[in-house]
């Protein structure tokens, strides 16, 4: 199941299968083909990475922020050669940002650069409206131990990012997994589900991104997924709280 989360909200905008004897490319296009993303920057991972599904997100109006890894190998290797030096050369303002995230025992140092010079990677005539390279380098310290490996993450865009925004652009992607897995799971017991019979298990998908989409709407209750499912099941004055209210 491919789902579409609108970062800003948390909130699951679209959902569309994937076939039986394919993947996510076949059902990125049918989904975007479903929403109105008009002015909007679309992030996917690297499997959505293909020229069409650029295309795609143009054609709707809208700007991509693709994650690229060795599935473009050629590409990939290009920026590669030529976002690695940029880390020791003095960047100019915007395109270098640098910045530190403390998650309890854990902390992450992260510095960004971008750069919209296309003249050096011959490959990017290929692409549709490609006017960014981005790479993001980070190490992790958990629990007074450093990370041993620095971890390069490499984007493309058709919108001309400053290194800050890419920064922002990237962690709300990284929110997906909270958003769009962990919540699911932990509140929905979306793993525990053995519901496989013809098209129930869609329909289930779907129904929970409507509950969840719901609950996190409803905010005079200060707790989490879990906590408000609870108290609805106890209480039909929340219930129909979290149903009606806008």
């Amino acid at each position: 199941m491919v789902s579409t989360l609108a970062c800003e909200n948390g909130m699951v905008l679209g959902q569309q299968k994937t076939d039986c004897k394919s993947n996510e490319i076949t059902a990125i296009p049918v989904l975007l083909d479903l929403l109105e993303i008009k002015g909007c920057l679309i992030t996917i991972d690297a499997m959505g990475c293909p020229k069409a599904i650029a295309h795609k997100i143009l054609n709707k109006e809208a700007n991509y922020l693709l994650a690229l890894k060795g599935n473009q190998a050629m590409l990939f290797s290009q920026v590669e050669k030529l976002l690695g030096p940029e880390i020791s050369r003095p960047c100019q303002d915007g395109t270098l940002f640098q910045e530190t995230d403390y998650q309890r025992n854990r902390e992450e140092y992260r510095c960004c650069i971008v750069t919209n010079d296309m003249s050096q990677i011959p490959t990017a005539a290929n692409w549709p409206m490609l006017t960014t390279f981005e790479v993001i380098i980070s190490y992790r310290k958990e629990k007074g131990k450093v990370s041993k490996e620095l971890n390069f993450r490499y984007y493309i865009s058709s919108a001309t990012l400053t290194a800050e925004e890419l920064a922002a652009s990237a962690r709300e992607h990284w929110s997906i997994e909270n958003g769009l897995h962990w919540k699911p799971d932990v509140g929905m017991k979306e793993d525990d589900c053995r519901i496989r019979r013809n098209g129930a298990s869609e329909i289930m998908a779907g129904v929970r991104h409507v509950a969840m989409n719901r609950l996190q709407s409803e905010t005079s209750f200060k707790k989490g997924v879990r906590a408000k499912q609870m108290k609805a099941i106890r209480n039909t004055d929340y219930l129909e709280k979290v149903i009606f209210d806008k």
